[in-house]
């Protein structure tokens, strides 16, 4: 149980690197930062789409990590 659950700890990681590092950046360096913050409140998101789904990709390997983490520590420790 525990190697599956490793081996599980593990995908889910992979998943999560390869969502964080397919996505594209949302400005650039300070000035995008100052200025990109009115476009993000505004609604200029893309709501379909590669990006779209890369998002639900990382949301759920986050989550998949983080609970698999804990159930890991929690039943082995």
């Amino acid at each position: 149980m525990k190697i599956f659950l490793m081996v599980l700890l593990a995908i889910a990681s992979l998943i999560l690197i390869a969502s964080v590092l397919l996505q594209s950046g949302n400005s650039a360096g300070l000035s995008g930062s100052i200025a990109g913050g009115a476009e993000q409140l505004f609604g200029k998101k893309k709501s379909k789409g590669y990006e779209a789904l890369l998002e639900k990709v990382t949301a759920i390997g986050a989550v998949a990590f983080i609970v698999l983490s804990i159930v890991i520590v929690a039943m082995f420790e």
